[in-house]
Parts: structure tokens; C-alpha cells; sequence
């Protein structure tokens, strides 16, 4: 059956938006909108869409918001109590996580608990939560779905698979972002402006960040490994700097199918709404002959230290992946505030992998307190 009610977390982000988008395509009800701050597009979103709440995680924003849109019938909360009410919103056949950071992993657990099938857009949510996530989803017998790009491509490529031991590996595609090829001397005084220059998506300043850190791809490798329950020695990378090919399947044959598409969201965003199913897409068609050549290289590992990081935190197991995933937002937030250098967010990523002590998690609490020893790590190095 397929979905006519979503709850959206994350509405007014990149991936929110979209999303709102390919609700309208497909003439979806809305039930909760969120938001982290910005109220001006949230009020408008909620004056078109008429959903039962809206949620701002800023209490004080979340006050201005209430006054606003006292004419209106939608009630407004506030903060993590907030969100997580909106993953449960009991209209929703659907919650779409589009949440940015470690902050998206209480509602998706929450959602969960709800017997919500999940769309996620969060990789953070898997990466930190790990086994406490995909225990959850399992428990509850409700569908967890992939938004990200790369994910999408996988899942939709493992369609029809006949049995999970004709799985060889899991190919993932990186665009390399805007510092593809360039050596460690020539990253060292990057600016934020350079960074956010992505050459083929548009993101949030975080996420655009992670990827031109190579972050993004460390998240990636972990959140497929817990997505498709594969080891990290069975999950590749591969540049591929025209962002055609989103990513590939190695079958025991040595088959390799891929998923291509023109580098849009809104394809992975509605095929995770319409799942099974497929739809007329709002997307502009793919025309090969126009694109001419799709080009790939191996990784730089040793200039991405991130990349690295993830992958060394993924084959530790435990909290590894936490600690990892908490360093990166310290850092990443601070390299955009023009505290650290480029070089130091992989740096200070990999000193929180090797120096704080791994264990393995068994509740959300653990999976806070060690995401909150990972961003004091940070600070304190940066002191």
C-alpha cells in the first residue's frame, strides 16, 4: 500500500523541501512539519500544507512560531519532545528523517516504536545508533527505507535478489567533491567558501562539508553496512566525479548492476515514498548520449583522513562509529565558524576513534553520553 499521510522531520532543509515537492506530485496529506530554526518557511509550509503539528526544536523560535500561526488550527512544540511526537503523529503512514546530526536519532527509534515505516535521510541516526536502530525497526516489523542517494541505488539494485548469499559486495559512488585530486600541501588553507562549493549537489552547509572532507562517503560505508547487514571489507568506493551512476551491486558472478539517474533527490526521496511501487517522476529524464563519458578512480585515503576514520571505526565495532560520527559535528561545526582548519576536521576525528575507549552500547543514553565525550574531545584539542 502506498503511503498517503508523512510526517516530515526536517521540512524546511534541502531534502525537506524535496520532499514537500514530491508530496505535492503525488498528492500526499501532511501530518507534522519540523524545523531546527527557521520559522519564516516553516509558517509558510504549515499555511499550505495544514498539518496537525509543527514542531522547532529552538523553544524561543518555537514561541515566535505559536504567535504566528495562532490563526491557524496546528498545534506548535518544541525541542527533542517535539520531534519525537512528530515521528509518532498518528495520522502518518510514513516519517520521512531528514533531520542534520546526531539529534535525528531519538525520533527515528520513537517512529519506530510507533509501528511508523521510516524513510531516512539521517545517516547519523545509523551510524551512532547502530544495532539500537536496526533492533528497533526490526522488533516493530516496520519498513526502513533509504533516502540517501547511494542507498537508494543499493536497495533498489538488490531488488529481486534471490538469496543475500549471492551478494558479493556493495559498490558505493563518491563525487569526490570540490577537492577531488588535490594532495594534503594544497588542502591546508582551503576556506569554508571553497569547501561548500559543491560541483554536482545541493546540500546543507553540514552535509557539503562532509562531503568535500570525504566524510559523507565514511558515513555512508557504515550506515550500508547496518542498512544492508554487510561488513565493511565487502563495501568499496569508487570517484565518480559526473554523479550518474548513484551506486553498484557485485553479485558471486561477478554481475555488476547499477542505478543510474541524473543527479536529483527527488528520485530516491519518492521511490522511498512509493516503495514498491514507481511513479511519473517530477525529475527531467536521463540522457546518456549528452552526458558523453562517466569517468572513476580509486579513493585517496591518505588525504581524506576522514574516509579513513570511519572505515577503522566501522571494523572496531561498539560505540566506535558514535565517537566518530560526534567528532566529525564538533569539528565540522567549528571549521564553518572559522575556528579550525580543513586538515584538522580529519585529525580530530581520527584522535577521537584512537583515544576515547570503546564499548558496546546497550541504550540511547550510552549512544548520548559517548556522542557527548567525542564533541568534548574536540573542544578540548581545539583549547
Amino acid at each position: 500500500m502506498m503511503t498517503k499521510t508523512i510526517s516530515i522531520l526536517g521540512s524546511t532543509g534541502s531534502i525537506g523541501t524535496q520532499t514537500l515537492d514530491v508530496a505535492d506530485k503525488l498528492g500526499l496529506q501532511v501530518s507534522a512539519l519540523t524545523a531546527a530554526k527557521n520559522i519564516l518557511l516553516l509558517e509558510q509550509q504549515v499555511r499550505k500544507y495544514r498539518p496537525a503539528l509543527a514542531v522547532v526544536f529552538d523553544e524561543q523560535k518555537a514561541k515566535e512560531l505559536q504567535i504566528a500561526l495562532a490563526d491557524t488550527d496546528t498545534k506548535v512544540l518544541s525541542g527533542m519532545d517535539g520531534l519525537i511526537e512528530a515521528a509518532q503523529q498518528p495520522q502518518a503512514d510514513l516519517v520521512l528523517n531528514s533531520v542534520v546530526g546526531m539529534v535525528g536519532l531519538q525520533p527515528t527509534i520513537a517512529a519506530a516504536q510507533a509501528k511508523k515505516d521510516i524513510a531516512l535521510a539521517n545517516k547519523e541516526t545509523l551510524v551512532a545508533g547502530g544495532d539500537l536502530v536496526t533492533d528497533a525497526v526490526r522488533k516493530n516489523g516496520v519498513k526502513l527505507l533509504p533516502v540517501d542517494s547511494e542507498h537508494s541505488a543499493i536497495f533498489q539494485c538488490l531488488q529481486g535478489m534471490p538469496d543475500k548469499k549471492v551478494l558479493k559486495k556493495l559498490i558505493l559512488t563518491a563525487s569526490g567533491g570540490p577537492f577531488f585530486g588535490r594532495t594534503l600541501d594544497e588542502l591546508r588553507n582551503v576556506t569554508v567558501e571553497q569547501a561548500l562549493n559543491h560541483p554536482n549537489w545541493s546540500m546543507g552547509a553540514k552535509i557539503t562539508i562532509d562531503s568535500a572532507t570525504m566524510m559523507n562517503k565514511g558515513l555512508e560505508i557504515i550506515e550500508a553496512g547496518r542498512l544492508f547487514e554487510v561488513g565493511g571489507e565487502d563495501i568499496d568506493v569508487v570517484v565518480h566525479r559526473e554523479s550518474i551512476i548513484h551506486s553498484l551491486v557485485e553479485f558471486t558472478d561477478n554481475s555488476v548492476l547499477a542505478q543510474l539517474g541524473v543527479p536529483d533527490m527527488r528520485i530516491p526521496i519518492q521511490y522511498a515514498i512509493t516503495y514498491p511501487m514507481r511513479c511519473e517522476s517530477p525529475v527531467r529524464e536521463l540522457n546518456l548520449a549528452q552526458i558523453g563519458r562517466l569517468t572513476f578512480f580509486e579513493p585517496d585515503y591518505d588525504t581524506f583522513m576522514c574516509l579513513r576514520a570511519c572505515k577503522k571505526a566501522f571494523a572496531m565495532g561498539g560505540a566506535a562509529t558514535a565517537i566518530a560520527n560526534g567528532a566529525n559535528e564538533e569539528a565540522n561545526a567549528l571549521f564553518r565558524q572559522g575556528k579550525i582548519k580543513f586538515l584538522d576536521i580529519g585529525e580530530l576525528v581520527m584522535g577521537a576513534v584512537d583515544s576515547i575507549q570503546n564499548f558496546t552500547p546497550s541504550c540511547v543514553r550510552d549512544i548520548l553520553d559517548v556522542d557527548a565525550q567525542a564533541r568534548a574531545y574536540v573542544t578540548e584539542k581545539v583549547k
